[in-house]
């Protein structure tokens, strides 16, 4: 098993603008109940894994979602605005379809003209993942709870995958989660876009 910890990057429970499907970026909305709900399911899940360490976006719907797996764990929140989701300028608030309408080549792209480009919404999930494994042990478990957009990109970044071309790893569903682990050098995705645990919980290295 690597002396490395894993890292398990878990997406905020959903809001009534992801049932919408509003363009949330950096507004600060609250989870709705159903997202209540399953954050409360997962982070009971989640708590069996024992993590080591939770680092948290401080927007509400991803503090409210680290809430449910810190009272589950026992374990505290550190907050950290660099796991923030992505500012999506005047973007935020509208719907896909008003995107669509509107900025028809810039939403097929999500170029937003007047938002957070990708390679700054990387440097800055790095870093603040960078700083969660400093406070980890070896082979301990650090959880990530931020975004769906923001985490793809630092999901990514950590896989080597050019941040361009991060449409390669499928989207994150609300209060999912994927995992991480590395070996030789290399970060290794294990898991993505997992809502149950595996019986019994495995995430060894298959050497």
């Amino acid at each position: 098993m690597s002396d490395m910890p894993r890292v398990l990057f878990w997406r905020h429970g959903r809001t009534s603008w992801n049932a919408e499907n509003r363009f949330q970026g950096q507004t600060d909305i609250e989870l709705d109940p159903v997202g209540h709900a399953q954050a409360r399911r997962a982070g009971e899940l989640l708590a069996s894994l024992k993590p080591d360490v939770i680092i948290a976006s401080d927007l509400k719907r991803a503090a409210d979602t680290a809430g449910y797996l810190s009272r589950a764990s026992g374990v505290r929140v550190d907050f950290d605005t660099g796991l923030r989701e992505r500012f999506g300028g005047s973007w935020e608030g509208l719907t896909g379809v008003e995107l669509s309408e509107r900025w028809p080549v810039e939403h097929a792209r999500m170029d937003i003209p007047d938002g957070e480009s990708i390679p700054e919404v990387g440097d800055r999930m790095c870093a603040a993942i960078e700083r969660g494994l400093g406070k980890t042990p070896p082979r301990g478990l650090l959880m990530v709870v931020s975004h769906g957009a923001a985490l793809r990109v630092g999901i990514a970044r950590m896989l080597g995958i050019p941040d361009e071309q991060r449409e390669l790893l499928g989207p994150l569903s609300n209060c999912c989660w994927s995992v991480l682990q590395q070996r030789r050098g290399q970060w290794r995705l294990m898991e993505h876009n997992a809502a149950s645990l595996p019986e019994p919980v495995v995430l060894s290295d298959d050497a």
